[in-house]
């Protein structure tokens, strides 16, 4: 159904949606959004879980966007992009999503603000392009088949009017008390609607939901599998956004099922990524058991940092990271790949040294079936 009569409401909403429901829900997601932020403490190096995490939160929200790339090109391509080398069309794009998103975290956590100025340097980070906000009509959104589903505002001053309240919605708490966790919903539909860009909407929205955790203090990284759960759930997602749009005269049951969507979808990522990260703790630790004593006094934290900063690593990773010899980094990675924690492969002329388990982890929560690989993630303790 064509819905292009959709009156994109001014935010605050004008109803209660404190319902019991959604306060129960609610509850359980902040518990687990909770939990997520304590784990993430257990990892020494706070860029790690950055790096590694964005990475794979950039490939899900590219997968929405039918820009699909797999786990070897994509850290493949990470390492390659450090080097200056090229690499394929859809991983750039995922590449670029790490990079704006990224940008932004560093933007929000320095400014203490998240504003239309810095969702505009996130879009252009993302598409290469600096067209800003829509000035041209013609936008809609259609199926497949080419009918229009939802025709998104085309005026420009309409749409800088709805982003400025957008803009005080988002930083000004004294325009609405309700929980971080309900405004985010909100928050995700208004900008979807609003469809501010050209190109990009849809991947700047996913960034925007987790800039917003970070501003309002319910993580301290960026590290939320948000988009994950939109892509197992697609169809429901944008039912359940266009549904509000179809009932714009009287929608509070569709917003209602719109934020327990949400709020059910941060609390299962929360869930996963809590897994994810202890388990990419323990990695650390059963890698250290075996690294320290083999190296003796030879044994640098920055080597064991830099095996899961850099999940496909290369010499000149390590020679720059410990400030060593090419040499000198030749043969610490020479020494690791013995225990077998990590697998030397040659692709094309290039070395990369993979961290076997870490990348395991990694395809345990992804839909992509698992490798057949030289060491499991359970075994690592056990190697010498």
């Amino acid at each position: 159904m064509s819905s292009p009569q959709y009156s994109i409401p001014h935010l605050p909403l004008p109803f209660d949606l404190e319902t019991k429901d959604i306060l129960k829900q609610l509850n359980q997601a902040n518990r687990r959004l909770a939990e997520l932020k304590g784990v993430a403490l257990t990892i020494p190096n706070e860029q790690i879980l950055i790096s590694t995490l964005t990475l794979q939160e950039a490939k899900d929200s590219s997968e929405i966007e039918n820009i699909v790339t797999t786990q070897d090109d994509l850290y493949q391509g990470a390492a390659a992009a450090i080097s200056e080398l090229a690499v394929n069309a859809a991983t750039k794009e995922v590449l670029n999503y790490r990079e704006a998103l990224e940008h932004g975290f560093h933007l929000v956590t320095q400014k203490k603000v998240l504003t239309s100025s810095i969702i505009k340097e996130i879009q252009a980070l993302l598409e290469h392009n600096s067209a800003g906000f829509r000035s041209v009509p013609g936008t809609a959104l259609k199926r497949s088949d080419g009918v229009v589903i939802y025709t998104p505002p085309q005026d420009r001053q309409t749409i800088l009017n709805l982003m400025d309240n957008l803009e005080r919605f988002i930083n000004n708490d004294n325009l609405s008390d309700l929980d971080p966790l309900i405004k985010l919903a909100i928050i995700h539909h208004q900008f979807e609607s609003i469809h501010p860009f050209y190109d990009g909407n849809g991947r700047t929205g996913r960034i925007i939901c987790v800039l917003y955790l970070v501003l309002t203090g319910r993580l301290d990284l960026p590290i939320l599998y948000i988009s994950r759960y939109i892509t197992h759930n697609k169809g429901e997602y944008y039912r359940l956004i266009q549904a509000i749009r179809d009932q714009s005269n009287d929608n509070k049951a569709e917003w209602e099922s719109w934020i327990l969507f949400i709020l059910k979808g941060i609390e299962e990522t929360a869930i996963e990524t809590t897994r994810l990260v202890k388990g990419i703790s323990r990695l650390m630790t059963a890698f250290k058991s075996i690294l320290r004593p083999k190296f003796g006094k030879q044994y640098r934290h920055e080597l064991l940092n830099n095996l899961f900063f850099h999940p496909y690593t290369k010499v000149e990773f390590l020679e720059k990271e410990l400030n060593v010899s090419r040499q000198t980094a030749t043969r610490y990675l020479n020494e690791v790949t013995k225990t077998g924690l990590i697998q030397k492969i040659r692709v094309g002329r290039n070395h990369y040294y993979i961290n076997i388990p870490l990348m395991q982890l990694f395809l345990s929560v992804s839909d992509t079936p698992k490798e057949k690989t030289t060491l499991s993630v359970e075994s690592v303790s056990e190697q010498s």
